[in-house]
């Protein structure tokens, strides 16, 4: 069996970390799949099965500052560790495939590590394929023209040097590379797109007793959302603070995911709200969140990768503000913007966020049909198929057959999924 060693790194929020993970469970199928990370930890995180997971020593950002998480640790010296750390665990595994998740088109912070690995593998000779995976935006809005230019010439330079592909976890009816990467003519490696990658429900997972008296409640359900909560603290105080005056207006559960790097002050002042308000149930963190999407009325978010790609999967009405984190608003104001002219959810501004503007948004968006899509979900599937032909040619054909016979089969099920329910608009009429 080939191996696969995939690197990636979480600095503000989770998203980075599930992506990958959701890549890794498909790689897992076909490869023996190492998974190599370092942020922050995230209490009740379920790595895939078949995936054999190494930590680093933690790192994250605090603005374009990097700082390690165990403050008693020097800088310094944890990225000395974390370099020798991922030297030493390549060349142990001596994988068939190294991939990168963001670098070099993000992340530059990480060269320290990264460009020393990458100038191993080619001092060794070693047949390892480079693959570099990527998600549909690269944030660059906060930088002046000449700062752009010389990062884009940099990764181009760093691609065509040492990489053999990049996956682009996108779809071109939506967002193309050469949006916010304006050399794609100059790189050499293909840039495939691989559609959007969305989570798969994972069956075998466990669920608490908790998540089990939630998902089988009866009667509609309003989901609110926060991603990894460092940024999510206003948009779920603001609808802790209406829920009881939206209690006295339609019947409901509201299912509130704070996120596990929310602080903790923060926390337990949603806990007081919630104390007061029986139809808004506050957890920190769930790793069945599909389940939750799948049976909600509405979902109210902030907008970022991954929770987008469950709103399109799953079908859910959407409600999305985008991250006050001046680090994260572009990306997800541009995506969520594209969205919203094709109907498929509406866009908060922080305006919306006052009682009665949210309340109006709520109803409104509680009785609006289901909108289609065509997009592609299928993208850590895709990715997978793509990375068996670039390290087994000959064996990939038939599996790129019957996978793409699933594919089809895939979105036409996602299609007949949306479909108006009818219970809510009797009950608003």
């Amino acid at each position: 069996m080939k191996k696969i060693m995939f690197y990636s790194q979480h600095f503000a929020g989770i998203g980075h970390l599930v992506r990958s993970s959701e890549i890794a469970r498909q790689l897992a199928q076909y490869f023996e799949v190492q998974f190599i990370h370092g942020g922050q930890p995230v209490p009740g995180f379920q790595f895939p099965a078949g995936v054999h997971e190494i930590q680093l020593p933690g790192l994250r950002m605090e603005g374009p500052i990097l700082k390690v998480v165990d403050p008693s640790q020097p800088l310094e010296k944890v990225k000395e560790e974390r370099q020798a750390m991922l030297l030493a665990a390549f060349d142990r595994f001596r994988p068939d495939c190294l991939i990168t998740e963001g670098f070099p088109f993000s992340k530059h912070t990480l060269r320290f590590e990264l460009i020393p690995l990458l100038q191993h593998i080619e001092a060794l000779g070693a047949p390892t394929k480079v693959v570099c995976c990527l998600r549909d935006i690269i944030m660059t809005q906060a930088m002046t023209e000449p700062i752009r230019a010389k990062k884009q010439a940099k990764t181009c330079q760093w691609i065509n040097r040492y990489y053999d592909l990049v996956l682009y976890h996108s779809d071109a009816q939506l967002q193309r590379l050469e949006e916010n990467f304006s050399l794609v003519d100059e790189l050499l490696p293909e840039v495939f797109y691989t559609g959007y990658v969305t989570q798969a429900q994972v069956e075998s997972a466990t669920l608490s007793d908790g998540d089990w008296d939630c998902l089988n409640a009866p009667g509609a359900s309003i989901v609110v959302s926060a991603g990894g909560g460092r940024h999510g603290y206003g948009l779920l105080r603001a609808i802790a603070t209406l829920a009881p005056s939206l209690a006295q207006l339609i019947p409901h559960k509201i299912y509130a995911f704070a996120g596990p790097y929310l602080p903790e002050a923060d926390f337990l002042n949603l806990q007081d709200l919630a104390a007061q308000s029986p139809n808004f149930i506050l957890h920190r963190f769930t790793p069945q969140l599909m389940d939750y999407l799948k049976r909600a009325d509405l979902s109210i978010s902030l907008g970022g990768y991954n929770t987008t790609m469950n709103v399109l999967s799953t079908g859910v009405r959407s409600l999305i503000y985008p991250s006050p984190s001046e680090d994260q608003s572009g990306e997800q104001s541009l995506r969520a913007r594209k969205l919203e002219k094709l109907g498929i959810l509406t866009v908060l501004t922080e305006q919306d966020l006052s009682p009665d503007p949210l309340t109006r948004q709520i109803l409104m968006t509680l009785i609006k049909p289901r909108k289609t899509h065509s997009f592609n979900l299928n993208g850590a599937q895709e990715a997978a198929i793509k990375l068996q032909g670039l390290l087994s040619p000959m064996s990939a054909s038939n599996t790129e057959t019957n996978h793409q016979q699933k594919v089809t089969s895939t979105r036409q099920s996602q299609r007949q999924r949306f479909i108006p329910p009818t219970h809510l608009s009797a009950e608003l009429a």
